[in-house]
């Protein structure tokens, strides 16, 4: 199972993610849930540090990804963190056995 947390501050500004786990929805290789996931979180890493220069911590080790704003003025990194959550939350919809979202208070 795909767990996947998100860590926001008391103002409700998104602070980073880790997710971690593998959905074991299908054979490795033809595993379109984990397929989905690993794309949409390479891309919010990327669009955040690359594109928009968003100061962020990027963590990377088997299993396991974990990304933390450092500092981010226009809270830009918070916007996309938000994108991400959302498209998660729906996955987690379409496929309940295989991704759990969670929103951790930091």
């Amino acid at each position: 199972m795909i767990i996947a947390k998100f860590y926001k501050n008391k103002d409700n500004i998104l602070l980073g993610f880790e997710v971690s786990g593998h959905a074991g929805f299908a054979d490795s290789g033809e595993d379109v849930v984990c397929a989905s996931v690993s794309s949409a979180v390479m891309l919010t890493c990327n669009t955040a540090t690359e594109a928009f220069g968003v100061n962020a911590k990027v963590d990377v080790a088997e299993d396991r990804i974990l990304f933390k704003i450092n500092s981010d003025k226009n809270n830009t990194g918070d916007k996309l963190v938000l994108g991400l959550f959302t498209h998660l939350y729906f996955l987690s919809e379409e496929y309940p056995d295989n991704i759990i979202v969670k929103e951790v208070l930091k």
